[in-house]
Order: C-alpha cells, then sequence, then structure tokens
C-alpha cells in the first residue's frame, strides 16, 4: 500500500490548459450554485404560498416588486438580463391569472403596459422576505466578513456577466442559423 494519496483527475472536456480548468471548474460551481438558488427560491416560496411556483415565476414576483415601481416586459426582461420574452411573458400571464401581478395602463396604450404586484403579491413577497430574514440570513451572517465576500463576488459576477454576454454576442453574430432561433 503506498504512502502517497492519489492525485485527483481534474481533467475534463472544458479545463485541457490550467486557465481553463479554472475557468471551467468555476463554471461548475456557479451551475451548482444556481440550481440550489433556485432550488432555495422555490422552496421558501412554497413555505409562504402553500404550493410551489417556479424561480423564474419568484424572479419575476420579486423583480417587478424592485423598488416598488411597475415594469414592462422589456424592463423585466433587461433587470433579469433575459432574452427570452416569450418566456416571460408566460410567467407574468401565470402571475396575473394567480393575482399576483395586476397590469396598469399607461394612457391605455397597450405599448404602455406595465405590471406592478397586487396586495397579494406583496402580502407573499413579504412573507417570503420575512422567512429568508429568519432562515437565510443567519448562514450568511455568521460567514466571517461577508458583506467583503458578498460584494466582492457580486462585483465579479457581474463582470462575468458582460464577459458572457459579449462572448455569445460574439459566437451568435459569427454563427449561422440555428434550430430555435427565433425571426
Amino acid at each position: 500500500m503506498s504512502d502517497k494519496t492519489p492525485a485527483l483527475d481534474r481533467h475534463w472536456h472544458l479545463g485541457q490548459a490550467e486557465e481553463e480548468l479554472i475557468t471551467a471548474d468555476f463554471e461548475y460551481a456557479l451551475m451548482r450554485c444556481i440550481e440550489s438558488f433556485n432550488g432555495w427560491q422555490q422552496e421558501c416560496l412554497a413555505a409562504v404560498a402553500g404550493r410551489k411556483v417556479s424561480a423564474t415565476d419568484n424572479v419575476v414576483l420579486h423583480v417587478t416588486r424592485m423598488n416598488d415601481r411597475p415594469k414592462s416586459v422589456t424592463e423585466l426582461a433587461k433587470l433579469m438580463n433575459r432574452s427570452d420574452l416569450s418566456n416571460l411573458k408566460y410567467s407574468i400571464r401565470k402571475l396575473v391569472d394567480e393575482g399576483l401581478l395586476e397590469k396598469v395602463s399607461e394612457g391605455g396604450k397597450r405599448k404602455g403596459m406595465r405590471y406592478r404586484a397586487t396586495e397579494a403579491g406583496v402580502t407573499l413577497t413579504e412573507a417570503y422576505a420575512s422567512l429568508r430574514r429568519e432562515q437565510l440570513m443567519p448562514q450568511i451572517k455568521a460567514i466571517s466578513d461577508n458583506a467583503e465576500l458578498l460584494e466582492g463576488a457580486r462585483q465579479t459576477l457581474n463582470l462575468l456577466s458582460g464577459i458572457y454576454d459579449q462572448a455569445g454576442h460574439v459566437v451568435a453574430f459569427n454563427r449561422g442559423p440555428a434550430e430555435g432561433d427565433e425571426d
């Protein structure tokens, strides 16, 4: 039996050179974090709503409430960094049907249509915020230097969002048509 611990096999197709491997490991951690965050959102909202709601519906509801002012579909898409307007419209329609969002027309024009949280939507998002404050925040506060770490992570993620967006635009510009592209 050898005294040496075998080296971990960190090789995979997305990370062959060391810099690629570090980036791939980060992306893998980010994918897992996104899924964990989505699961947290769904469970937290299910606890206060009494039913499962998709992570997208949850984000639409909370981002609509951001700054407590109505938002258009275009504003929501921009704030959420989403280009799939049909999926956002579907989430909005579901939330309107559930009585959590309502349409607010500006000057009676369809183009000026915005959405805001209803009284039920405000009550639900406040209950979510309360449960979040009770369950999540003590765990976050237990991390040493949490404010500095979260601020650094926020800045890094914002920077990387721009890098991924730009790289995606370059690829989209230079590739040919793909199945599923909208006209």
